[in-house]
């Protein structure tokens, strides 16, 4: 399915125009923010974002952004932490081919590498939902919202 071999890249000037023309599929626009929303929540919160640009041979076919060791309710636990997939935008016509599973197995890997055993996700419940997606990649809900999207966890152990 994917063509060559895939990889995640930084972000950098080289690749930031063809890294924001990613567009996902019509029908799932409500289901992820833009990649030029996520690159401004990259900068914002910097110390956490994991922004990559999702490349085969020399094209940007996708955008995966991971959130690392963030405080996940500090009103309910300061110190309980968690990392896991912030964004995945795979570009619409390259949809299909593997790069999605790709992306979240490369986060998963620099999540483990990093320390963690859970990787977390959370997804719009509505028409087109990549909660399928999601479940097929092992991940399971665990009960809770984040806002009001579910949220996933896959164990690494």
């Amino acid at each position: 399915m994917i063509s060559s071999s895939p990889r995640l890249v930084p972000v950098t000037p080289d690749t930031f125009d063809a890294v924001c023309a990613v567009r996902v599929h019509p029908a799932q626009e409500h289901l992820v923010s833009p990649v030029m929303k996520s690159l401004a929540e990259a900068y914002v919160h910097g110390d956490t974002a994991w922004p990559r640009a999702i490349v085969d041979g020399d094209e940007v076919v996708g955008f995966v952004m991971a959130f690392l060791d963030i405080v996940w309710d500090p009103a309910k636990d300061p110190d309980h932490r968690r990392s896991g997939l912030w964004r995945l935008n795979i570009a619409a016509g390259h949809q299909g081919r593997g790069y999605g599973r790709f992306a979240v197995e490369a986060v998963t890997e620099e999540i483990r590498r990093r320390g963690g055993t859970q990787v977390y996700v959370s997804w719009k419940a509505a028409e087109n939902s990549p909660e399928p997606f999601y479940l097929g990649l092992g991940f399971r809900r665990t009960g809770e919202l984040s806002g009001d999207e579910p949220v996933g966890v896959l164990d690494l152990t």
